[in-house]
């Protein structure tokens, strides 16, 4: 039997306010819909709770027709009968949903990183932003960053390892870990109270790291050989660039991109700003007289730019890959790196037994823990960190020239 007043899909669609500002068109049970001069139409719930009168809003005509309206009234009233406000309980959900907006695993992760971009070398921490956007936000970025459990989170990593990525599915699950611990550090409502990552120790496809390519001490001779011929096919600039990068063994980002001003002849150091390092603190490198001499001839070349190795434009630097493709043209394509010289200098160095190891590392500009003793070895080994940088240009001055690679294993005179 048809309710009293109740409303038919044409009468809806007909309805108009006839002169007045709005008219109200019942339905029953509460349920107008309401009729604007403007044509404009709107559903709202007419209602009593703790004896007060209100009204609820259930959307637009005809977004919302006459059975969805009913329907969603039923709802409402369903509530009411458990002694429910639908109107609290439509801004408790509201708010619910804006804290799960806020506390998304994407806000949370973007949160992160903006607080953690300033301790990376720049190219690491756009890899990392990289590894995110590409990897991860698109599977569970939308979700309440408390709400992720461990299947979900092993889900998106079997996808980037169907791909054969083993090596990032790992590295995507560090980062993945570092941002729930970030929210739990950062605990306010809508944020994680465990760190889900570690639930999936073990349930990851094993990697084998690859170290980038370099060649063991005894076979530096004939690199060092190999180098001073480049130029017979290449320029002279990438030959004195790969000799100095043997010579400092600093990371390859960090010679292409120096600038003269880090350089100071005089006192023979050249200072490598806390921006341009990987671990974000400033690192002073020795320079050995060969060192020197190499830079002095760079600088004829390299004229007015503020660059050591400006590359064909003046105010740029040389490519990434100028180094690492002159070992290529050397015959040395999978055998060694720009980061091979630091690995042949720290084992040469270290298995020579002539120097303080933790003086070696300094030189490395690896990272140190303690920061205290951090500090303490800034001062402490300078003196003779000095010594290994001349000590190491003195050996491969001699090995370069034909002297047997034997005497690197002897005592410092």
């Amino acid at each position: 039997m048809a309710i009293k007043d109740s409303l038919s899909d044409a009468a809806c669609k007909n309805a108009t306010t006839e002169g007045s500002k709005i008219r109200k068109l019942h339905d029953g049970q509460g349920l107008y819909l309401w009729v604007y001069a403007d044509g404009r139409k709107y559903w709202r719930l007419r209602y009593k709770i703790h004896d007060k009168e209100k009204s609820l809003s259930l959307g637009v005509y005809p977004v919302v027709g006459l059975k969805q309206a009913r329907q969603l009234a039923q709802a409402e009233r369903v509530k009411l009968a458990s002694n429910i406000d639908p109107l609290i309980d439509r801004k408790l959900n509201k708010r619910k949903a804006k804290e799960a907006a806020d506390n998304s695993f994407e806000v949370v992760a973007r949160e992160w990183y903006t607080k953690q971009a300033h301790t990376c070398a720049g190219s690491h921490a756009k890899d990392v932003l990289r590894r995110l956007e590409g990897n991860v936000f698109p599977y569970i970025g939308m979700y309440p960053i408390s709400k992720i459990e461990a299947p979900q989170l092993l889900n998106m990593i079997r996808i980037i390892e169907q791909r054969g990525s083993y090596d990032l599915a790992h590295r995507v699950l560090g980062v993945c870990g570092q941002v729930f611990r970030y929210s739990l550090s950062t605990q306010g409502e809508g944020r994680c109270t465990r760190d889900p990552s570690g639930d999936l120790r073990g349930a990851l496809t094993p990697h084998k790291k690859k170290n980038q390519a370099a060649i063991k001490p005894e076979e530096l001779p004939d690199l060092l050989r190999a180098i001073a011929t480049y130029e017979r096919i290449g320029n002279r600039q990438t030959q004195l660039a790969l000799q100095l990068m043997s010579l400092t063994f600093v990371r390859t980002s960090e010679l292409i991109r120096a600038l003269w001003e880090e350089i100071d002849m005089d006192n023979a150091i050249w200072i490598v700003p806390d921006t341009r390092m990987k671990m974000k603190k400033e690192h002073v490198v020795p320079l050995s007289n060969q060192a020197l001499n190499i830079l002095s001839e760079i600088k004829t070349i390299a004229g007015n730019s503020r660059y050591l190795l400006p590359g064909r434009n003046p105010n740029k630097p040389i490519s990434n890959n100028t180094l690492l493709f002159a070992l290529y043209r050397l015959g040395y394509k999978g055998k060694m790196t720009g980061h091979g010289f630091r690995t042949v200098a720290s084992t040469a160095l270290n298995e020579s037994g002539l120097f303080n190891p933790d003086a070696i590392e300094r030189q490395l500009a690896h990272s140190e823990r303690n920061e205290v003793r951090g500090a303490y070895n800034r001062a402490e080994y300078l003196p003779e960190r000095k010594r290994i940088m001349a000590w190491w240009s003195d050996h491969l001055e001699a090995v370069g020239k034909g002297a047997d690679v034997i005497p690197l294993f002897g005592k410092l005179s």
